[in-house]
């Protein structure tokens, strides 16, 4: 079952792992000098009035959301953090398992699809008349992917891009804001 309201994700604006190809799920690491361009520039977007703000407790989704929304107040959800890859991290993007395979000491692919449908149903349903927007991952877009478009996880979102989720009967479609 698909939440009854529309929705934007927002995948942080550029790291060095992301510049470099290396795998950092859970590792917290900063945006560059580019990412928080990235990021600044959202804040000249037109948005819609009325938006809830929600940010991944990583450092590099709360100043996306810090850069793009200037003084407008985050809620810090820890559902929306990124895939822990475990011994996968630091590593080449290219050395990456597939998908549903559980990296050892690290998150499965379906519990990760489990708090991510979790997180999102709880902030759209507590979000009021207000869009939510959330400051997220590259995973948490391709899990929301899987659970509510295509079923497909598809590329890799660029950085810093709103993506609106928007019903479109029994599935969501994806568009721009």
């Amino acid at each position: 079952m698909i939440p009854a309201r529309s929705f934007c994700l927002i995948r942080h604006g550029e790291t060095a792992a992301n510049a470099e190809a290396i795998i950092a799920g859970a590792t917290d690491v900063p945006l560059t000098p580019r990412g928080r361009d990235q990021a600044r520039a959202l804040a000249g977007r037109e948005w819609p009035s009325g938006i809830a703000l929600f940010a991944s407790p990583m450092s590099r989704a709360r100043d996306t959301a810090l850069l793009a929304f200037p003084g407008l107040d985050h809620q810090p959800e820890p559902d929306l953090r990124e895939r822990d890859w475990g011994i996968f991290e630091g590593r080449p993007v290219a050395d990456l398992p597939p998908r549903e395979i559980t990296p050892q000491g690290g998150e499965g692919w379906d519990d990760m699809l489990a708090r991510v449908d979790r997180a999102i149903r709880r902030i759209c349903a507590t979000s009021g008349d207000a869009l939510p927007v959330l400051v997220c991952h590259s995973g948490v877009i391709r899990a929301a992917r899987v659970l509510w478009t295509t079923g497909d996880a598809g590329d890799r979102p660029p950085n810093a891009t709103p993506i609106l989720f928007s019903p479109d009967g029994d599935r969501f479609k994806e568009g721009t804001i």
